[in-house]
């Protein structure tokens, strides 16, 4: 007797534990094993249809990865695809939920679960979830999942007609199908939701800080979780909070009170603790906390999620942005969402994500502004484990719009923010790529409101100049300044070069500027050698550096500079894709990248440690040319062979040039020095030998590469001299030989097709890579490079299997994947020093338009003051509140980017300045003579003197903005939409 009581126990036990493990969340990885076929047939949704000749891959991948770089992103193929998985779930979920995210696709999908209609998604861009319970077929029994896709630039919502503002030929490149990942879980049916509002209606768990001390280290986390009962009857229910640390350490444990949740319902439960000793995410310091928020009951765990989060504090005040109660200059790049490489489009690893995301930090940027539509998760958590802040946009083209177009705006930035509102890296939410009516932007706010009112982010959009909704804005290539809302220029700098041009003294010769006329316009800016692509950037940069934080009351906030990556979209050079990156498409770096390393480093103020020497130092006896070194010091020395060329003549804040230097075989050294003449810093480039032969070196996740079907390695190959330096100078063929489990991908280079798949390629400046893909087969993998006249290289690797039962994974691409944390903490103490006092204007009078003088010194830059267009009357005389040294007078004209003006300066009567005002991206700094005095008059001189130059045009034919006067280049008009004047703090 007592052993079949032992024996019903033992059962009953057992039944219990089954019940409770059927329970716990599982998350799978549900990329491996689909099938794929470029057609149209709709019997392909029934489950028995015969699959067995169609394409096995595993995702991320899209049907036409092979047109990234091969092809313009206008003829990007489109069309109907059908991706097909077979797949079980385990047992222990046959009682509970099963639930499938879609990290997106491209771009309207109907999906089907054992032949019956499962869902639709149509916006080409956001996550969404599909709830599979109802479609499955019992445990350990085959499923099918069908999902018809349609990638038609012309893509028509099938409800209403109409079509999607972002499926746009210029700069959302069209990867067709399934280019992101999909996750199954399995849950109890009393649980956590997911943060997928398409389709789910759900929204998760949201985490956020409050109450932050910085100094102290302390914070108040807050926990809000979406628990749906879908079980028979009520449950009393706590959630239960663990916070650990990046090490994986308990760091604390709080619980919510009890609540009941009926059967059928859907509650929000909330939970929040005081935490001691934290560590705040910062640029360059991707600290990441894992928090598991457990739904308990009966004392049991039911449910488990794990979010990864980090906390830490912003603030948008005064014209400036605070992270960490510390000023921080935006300073980065406006990065195409599609963030692809050649041949595989978007769709790469996890930890090719973080080497590409890393590399914008290691130029010193901070900020990435994803373009026009919602980045896909992989590169949010990248950003977040690299330390790079990120402005995530919803979707948009170049206008507002009205009707259902802006209601899927809207759709797409509340799905957006639902699912990635946990992301520490996400400051800044943009709705839209030009500016919007401030009742719209008081929707998307209300949006923002609701589903994030506390996790520490600005709404706004381009332009919003004077828009009173708005918390940020920024025009697109200008500087604009407040002292309210932080504006930043969003991109700028939008000149290409392509990295095999090093300057007009290389091979292959390229005259800077060469290549054809782009709209009938002169296109040299977008054909551009590396030497003066570098120094553009400067030009521009510097312009931005001069009205940064601490140089008076309105201030600019920064900028970012278009694109980081050379990048598959709308182009104005001569190749078929865009070349403005500071790294090409394979992310070898150009001049510009080590330009920007330079001039960014530093939270405001420039750190005057950094230099970079632009080009390279293999010419020939008769070259003689102007030598170019990048720096923040305030002198640098040039040495040739141990003999000093003089200083640099010091331009543009961070450029030192060298004139008419007459090349030598050996080493060219520059030496920075600070105003007492103590040496800062030094760096050398030296006159390769002779190429001899060539160099491979793999570039690989840190948990190695993973035979998944999905994996990608990256192989750098050099052409070297006996020394190993590499030649800067070799153009050579290489030939490459692949033996092994694995798929060529191969690189990009200038010619045929890009030489796309292509295994024989060039190196252009002595270097390129390649790209090769694991195969579903394990194994020892050799590639082989050769080229005429060198030594060979070989290279030889191994993929390591992984587990994969019955279609799902336990293994997930970003496992093993540390945060960077390079840069450290946030630095104590001020980011910059003053350099300029505001002198406040209290009054005006003007020869003409008295009433509007007013409108030159509003904080309004879409406001101005310009006289009747007569000499006698150009003029406009400011009181000071008090009598002050006046030592700069700072203007935004009207016609700023082409008209010169010939003014003069006076300070209460005495000539301060005369001379023309340059051409600027906004604001012309005018140094004067320094005096005393309480008014200061500003004088247009000369009529005849005002010089001109055509306006530029957008590649829709729309005029690039010039100002806000009707007649800013009429003559003997003196057009000024903000005046400032200044006393100097510089000793």
């Amino acid at each position: 007797m007592k052993k079949i009581i032992l024996l019903i126990s033992i059962l009953a036990l057992t039944i219990v534990m089954q019940i409770v493990k059927a329970q716990v969340r599982e998350k799978y990885n549900f990329n491996p094993e689909w099938k794929l076929k470029v057609f149209d047939d709709s019997l392909a949704a029934q489950p028995n249809y015969n699959d067995n000749d169609w394409q096995t891959i595993t995702l991320p991948q899209a049907w036409n990865e092979d047109d990234a770089f091969q092809k313009p992103i206008d003829k990007h193929s489109t069309g109907i695809s059908w991706y097909r998985k077979h797949f079980k779930i385990p047992a222990d979920a046959a009682n509970g939920k099963v639930l499938l995210e879609f990290e997106g696709v491209r771009f309207g999908t109907e999906i089907w679960i054992n032949g019956k209609f499962a869902g639709i998604h149509e916006n080409g861009v956001m996550a969404f979830g599909i709830d599979a319970t109802p479609f499955l077929n019992p445990a350990n029994q085959e499923n099918v999942i069908a999902l018809r896709i349609d990638n038609s630039w012309n893509y028509h919502e099938k409800a209403t007609n109409s079509t999607w503002q972002w499926n746009n030929k210029n700069f959302n490149a069209n990867y067709g199908g399934m280019p992101k990942n999909v996750w199954l879980h399995t849950t109890g049916n009393v649980y956590q939701t997911l943060p997928l509002f398409s389709n789910l209606g759900t929204t998760g768990t949201y985490i956020y800080a409050s109450t932050i001390d910085v100094s102290k280290k302390s914070a108040k986390i807050n926990i809000e979780s979406q628990v749906r009962n879908e079980s028979a009857q009520a449950k009393s229910i706590v959630l239960e909070t663990e916070v650990l640390d990046l090490e994986g350490k308990s760091v604390a444990t709080f619980t919510s009170s009890t609540q009941s949740i009926s059967a059928g319902e859907t509650q929000e439960i909330k939970s929040s603790s005081n935490l001691k000793n934290l560590e705040f995410w910062s640029w360059g310091y991707g600290y990441l906390y894992t928090v598991i928020t457990r739904i308990k009951a009966d004392n049991q765990t039911i449910d488990e999620v794990k979010t990864k989060t980090g906390f830490r504090k912003t603030e948008f005040k005064d014209g400036m942005i605070y992270l960490n109660d510390r000023v921080l200059v935006m300073k980065g790049y406006a990065q195409r969402t599609s963030n692809e490489w050649p041949a595989v489009g978007m769709s790469v690893p996890a930890w090719l994500s973080d080497y590409s995301n890393k590399l914008m930090v290691e130029s010193n940027a901070n900020l990435v502004r994803w373009m026009h539509v919602t980045p896909w998760k992989q590169d949010v958590e990248s950003s977040d484990r690299v330390g790079l802040i990120q402005a995530m946009p919803a979707g948009d083209a170049e206008s507002d719009v009205s009707g259902r177009r802006w209601e899927q705006r809207k759709e797409l930035m509340r799905d957006a923010i639902i699912y990635n509102r946990n992301n520490p890296s996400i400051i800044f939410y943009e709705c839209g790529n030009e500016s919007i009516s401030d009742a719209h932007m008081a929707e998307m706010k209300e949006i923002k409101y609701k589903y994030d009112p506390n996790g520490g982010r600005a709404i706004g959009s381009r332009e919003m100049l004077n828009s009173k909704v708005s918390e940020y804005g920024g025009e697109m290539l200008y500087i604009n300044k407040s002292d309210t809302q932080p504006l930043w220029a969003m991109e700028y700098s939008r000149d290409e070069g392509l990295r095999k041009y090093w300057d007009d003294f290389t091979q292959p010769f390229h005259k800077n500027g060469a290549g054809p006329l782009y709209n009938n316009q002169d296109a040299s800016s977008y054909n551009r050698n590396q030497d003066t692509h570098a120094i553009e950037n400067i030009i521009r940069w510097n312009e931005f550096w001069v009205q940064r934080p601490g140089t008076g009351k309105r201030v600019s906030s920064g900028g970012v500079n278009i694109v980081f990556s050379d990048t598959n979209t709308h182009y104005r050079g001569e190749e078929n894709y865009r070349r403005s990156g500071e790294v090409d498409a394979m992310r070898i770096p150009k001049d510009g990248f080590f330009t920007h390393k330079v001039m960014w480093d530093g939270w405001v103020d420039a750190n005057p440690k950094g230099m970079h020497m632009i080009g390279h130092w293999n010419y020939t006896d008769s070259v003689v040319k102007d030598q170019y070194v990048v720096s923040a010091a305030p002198k640098v020395e040039l040495f040739l062979n141990g003999k000093s060329l003089g200083f640099g003549e010091r331009s543009e804040n961070f450029l030192f040039t060298f004139p008419k230097v007459k090349w030598e075989a050996g080493t060219l050294k520059s030496i920075s020095y600070d105003e007492k003449g103590k040496q800062i810093a030094e760096k050398s480039l030296v006159t390769a030998k002779a190429a001899q032969k060539l160099k491979l070196t793999l570039m690989q996740s840190p948990t190695g590469f993973k035979a998944d079907g999905a994996d990608l390695v990256l192989v750098e190959v050099e052409v070297i001299d006996e020394n190993g330096q590499r030649c800067p100078t070799a153009l050579n063929m290489i030939n490459f030989n692949l033996e092994g489990p694995a798929e060529w991908k191969g690189g990009i280079a200038q010619g045929p097709n890009n030489y796309i798949l292509s295994q024989s390629l060039p190196v252009e400046g002595g270097v390129n890579r390649v790209l090769i893909r694991s195969a579903l087969a394990s194994g020892k993998i050799k590639l082989t490079a050769t080229s005429d006249k060198l030594e060979k290289a070989v290279l030889e690797f191994e993929s390591k299997p992984i587990e994969v039962k019955d279609g799902l994974s336990k293994f997930f691409p970003a496992d093993g994947l540390t945060p960077n944390l390079e840069r450290g903490p946030t630095p104590k103490g001020a980011s910059f020093t003053p350099s300029r006092e505001t002198l406040q204007i209290v009054n005006a009078t003007a020869g003409a338009n008295d009433k509007d003088v007013k409108a030159s010194f509003d904080n309004n830059e879409l406001s101005s003051w310009t006289n009747d267009g007569k000499l006698s009357t150009a003029w406009i005389t400011y009181e000071l509140a008090k009598k002050s040294r006046v030592d700069e007078v700072i203007l935004k004209l009207n016609g700023f980017r082409t008209r010169q003006y010939p003014i003069k300066i006076m300070v209460d009567g005495k000539e301060v300045f005369n001379g023309l005002t340059d051409r600027s991206l906004g604001y012309v700094l005018v140094k004067c003579k320094p005096m005393v005095g309480s008014k200061v008059s500003i004088y247009l001189v000369d009529d005849s003197l005002a010089d001109n130059k055509p306006q530029m045009v957008e590649m829709n034919g729309k005029n690039l903005d010039d100002g806000n006067s009707p007649a800013l280049n009429a003559k003997g008009s003196l057009a000024i939409i903000e005046a400032e004047i200044y006393k100097s703090l510089i000793k």
